[in-house]
C-alpha cells in the first residue's frame, strides 16, 4: 500500500455514552498522530461533544474527521433527542436505547460503502458491527473500555456457571480456570446474570450477542496495559482464543499540559469548579483520598446510595464521591446530617466531575 496516496483509514465507532466516547476519542487522536486517517462515527447530537474534544488536536493534524449517522430515538420508543445514555430518563428506557443502536446498522453500512475504511474499531455495544464489517471484507476490532481481567472473568463465569452451585447469595465460590484464585458471591454478580426481570434479561441477551461478536471479530482492543494484567492478556489470547491489544491508559497519550481546559474537558463541563476541587485535594495527604465514580450508565437505588454513604462515614477516610443526582432533587438517600458531618472530609459531586484532573492528583489513593 502506498500510504502517500492511500493512507490507512480507520473507523472509530464509540457507544453513545461519555465513558465510552472519551477513550475512543483519545484512541482516534493517538492513531491520527501516527499518520493514520481516523474517522469518528457518531450521531448528530453527540457531534458537538466530539468536535470540542478534538478541536485543539485538529489545529496541527488533518488526519482526524467526524461522520454522523442518524439515531432513531423516536422509532425505538425514546424521547426525541435522546441520543446519549446520559439522557436516558430511567433504567427502564435502557432496552429502547439498545434497540435504537441496533437500528443504526443500515445507515452504518451505507457509510461503510461510501467511505470504505480499511479497519473498523467499534464499541462492544455494537455486536452487529462484526457482521456489517464482514459484508464488506473489513476487519472489525472490538473496543472494550474495561480490563482484560473483567473479560476473562466474564468468559469463565459464562462457561462454568459456578454461581449456580452455592446455597446462598453470600456463599463464596471460586471462578474455575481464572488465574489468581478469584472468589465471588452471587451478590457481587451483575444483575443480568442472576435476575429474570425484563431489563435484566434484555441485557443478558445483549451480552450473549457481544460474546459471540467478540469471537467472530478480528480481535479486541482494551484501554489497559500489559504490565498491569499480562497474565489475563495471555489467558484471553491462549485460553479464550481471542487476539487482544493493549493501548492504555489512553488518557495519558493526548494530554497537552499547556491546555488545562483540554485536559479537564472529558466529555462534559464539570458540575463542580475544578480549581476548588484541586484546592481541596491540595489540603490532603498523599494517597489519602478515596475517589468513587461508577460511570454515567450506572443507576443506584436510594437504599444502595445510603449504604455507600454509611460505609464512607464508617471508613473514616477522606473521599470524593460522584453521584448521578442533581442538587435540587430530594435526597432522602443521604443519612441525616451526613454532609454536615463530612464537611472537610468529603466532597459529593452531583453530575459530571473533572475526573482526569482528580485522578492525576497525588492525594488520590484509591479509585472505586
Amino acid at each position: 500500500m502506498d500510504n502517500q496516496f492511500n493512507p490507512l483509514h480507520i473507523f472509530f465507532f464509540p457507544f453513545m455514552g461519555h465513558g465510552h466516547m472519551i477513550p475512543s476519542i483519545d484512541m482516534a487522536k493517538l492513531f491520527a498522530s501516527k499518520g493514520v486517517k481516523s474517522t469518528i462515527v457518531t450521531t448528530p447530537l453527540n457531534k458537538p461533544t466530539i468536535s470540542k474534544a478534538i478541536q485543539h488536536f485538529k489545529n496541527h493534524s488533518n488526519n482526524i474527521h467526524i461522520q454522523t449517522i442518524n439515531f432513531p430515538s423516536v422509532e425505538a420508543g425514546l424521547p426525541e433527542g435522546c441520543e446519549n445514555v446520559d439522557l436516558i430518563p430511567s433504567p427502564l428506557h435502557a432496552p429502547a436505547f439498545f434497540k435504537a443502536t441496533r437500528l443504526m446498522q443500515e445507515p452504518f453500512e451505507e457509510l461503510l460503502l461510501q467511505q470504505q475504511p480499511h479497519v473498523i474499531v467499534a464499541d462492544m455495544f455494537f455486536p452487529w458491527a462484526t457482521d456489517s464489517a464482514a459484508k464488506f471484507g473489513i476487519p472489525r476490532i472490538v473496543f472494550h473500555g474495561t480490563s482484560l481481567f473483567s473479560l476473562c472473568t466474564s468468559q469463565c463465569l459464562k462457561k462454568h456457571e459456578p454461581y449456580k452451585n452455592v446455597s446462598s447469595d453470600t456463599e463464596q465460590f471460586l471462578i474455575p480456570d481464572l488465574p489468581g484464585d478469584i472468589k465471588l458471591t452471587v451478590l457481587q454478580m451483575p444483575s443480568f446474570v442472576t435476575k429474570d426481570d425484563p431489563v435484566s434479561q434484555g441485557l443478558a441477551r445483549l451480552f450473549r450477542e457481544i460474546w459471540e461478536s467478540d469471537k467472530k471479530s478480528y480481535g479486541v482492543i482494551v484501554n489497559s496495559f500489559y504490565e498491569l494484567e499480562g497474565v489475563y492478556a495471555d489467558f484471553y489470547s491462549e485460553v479464550v482464543g481471542i487476539k487482544n491489544w493493549h493501548i492504555g491508559p489512553l488518557s495519558v497519550h493526548n494530554r497537552d499540559d499547556k491546555e488545562e481546559e483540554i485536559t479537564s474537558y472529558r466529555g462534559k463541563e464539570a458540575t463542580v469548579d475544578k480549581h476548588e476541587c484541586l484546592k481541596w485535594l491540595d489540603t490532603k495527604e498523599i494517597n489519602s483520598v478515596v475517589y468513587l465514580c461508577f460511570g454515567s450508565t450506572t443507576f443506584f437505588l436510594d437504599s444502595q446510595l445510603r449504604e455507600i454513604a454509611i460505609g464512607l462515614e464508617a471508613s473514616g477516610k477522606d473521599f470524593i464521591w460522584v453521584v448521578r443526582r442533581k442538587k435540587e432533587e430530594v435526597e432522602e438517600w443521604l443519612p441525616e446530617g451526613f454532609e454536615e458531618r463530612m464537611e472537610g472530609k468529603g466532597l459529593i459531586i452531583r453530575g459530571w466531575s473533572p475526573q482526569t484532573l482528580i485522578l492525576e492528583h497525588e492525594a488520590i489513593g484509591a479509585f472505586v
